[in-house]
């Protein structure tokens, strides 16, 4: 049964067929969605004009407060990333990061460049980048898991930690899949925070910050950026570690006795693979 969000999508694109082509996937793979799924939302929102917090609203509560445009920024950049390095990008996900506006600060070259790159790389080719840095036969040419370049070994003790770092914020997967130290489910989760979907005080979200992801992401993407393969993934590594430059700075800047807040009392449900 499908949730009314995905449904509201599919009437306002003109049926299932209609709206997998504005993605850019198989009609199959959405009439399979039970929801849509968390990596989808923005251009599924992009594609239809049906709100975010319509299409998935325990990602994107629908609130009368006014939205603080810098952790909404924020967030953004974390669920593009996300996106970017969950699944190979698709035509609507590579048509959304072609509308990046850019500016004269890193971060907006970065951004620039990016869309840059999204408007000139072709679908397949963009297919084919992905599958040869991440996934390959046997396995790519870079793993994007966090144990991997914390202990040398997947599936080790970082995962371990990570886990029971978001079972504390009560987050748990949606589906199987990649383990949750992927980039990818990272950044959601980061995403997560801000937005509020999984209650945490900048204090939880600097300490998960350190430990997940700025004890190894930038050196997953300052790899990433030097690999001959990478192409168009190389302007995402750039965006990626601007966007980590200016996190990291940030949070050092905040308090140090922030409260953190209790755990919540029922589990969200996040994950970066189609649900």
């Amino acid at each position: 049964m499908r949730e009314g969000g995905l449904q509201h999508a599919i009437d306002a694109a003109g049926g299932v067929s209609a709206l997998a082509r504005a993605l850019g996937l198989s009609q199959p793979t959405v009439s399979n969605w039970r929801r849509i799924p968390s990596e989808r939302v923005l251009a599924v929102e992009e594609a239809t004009g049906v709100s975010r917090s319509v299409l998935r609203p325990d990602l994107y509560p629908a609130t009368d407060e006014a939205p603080d445009e810098i952790e909404a920024a924020r967030a953004a950049e974390y669920r593009l990333l996300s996106a970017l390095f969950a699944a190979e990008p698709k035509t609507a996900l590579l048509a959304q990061t072609g509308r990046l506006r850019g500016d004269s600060a890193p971060l907006g070259m970065a951004r620039a460049a990016l869309a840059d790159a999204a408007a000139r790389v072709e679908p397949d080719d963009a297919a084919r980048e992905y599958f040869d840095l991440f996934i390959g036969v046997g396995r790519g040419e870079l793993l994007p898991f966090g144990s991997y370049y914390l202990s040398g070994f997947t599936h080790d003790r970082p995962l371990a930690r990570l886990r029971g770092d978001l079972a504390a914020l009560g987050v748990e997967r949606a589906a199987p899949g990649d383990p949750e130290d992927h980039v990818a489910f990272v950044f959601e989760a980061m995403a997560g925070m801000i937005e509020g979907t999984f209650p945490a005080s900048e204090a939880r979200q600097r300490d998960f910050f350190e430990r997940h992801v700025a004890s190894w992401v930038p050196r997953f993407l300052a790899d990433l950026k030097t690999t001959r393969r990478a192409v168009f993934y190389r302007a995402v590594a750039d965006l990626g570690l601007a966007f980590l430059d200016i996190e990291t700075r940030a949070f050092a800047l905040a308090p140090a006795d922030a409260t953190t807040p209790a755990q919540p009392a029922a589990p969200q449900r996040a994950a970066f693979a189609e649900t």
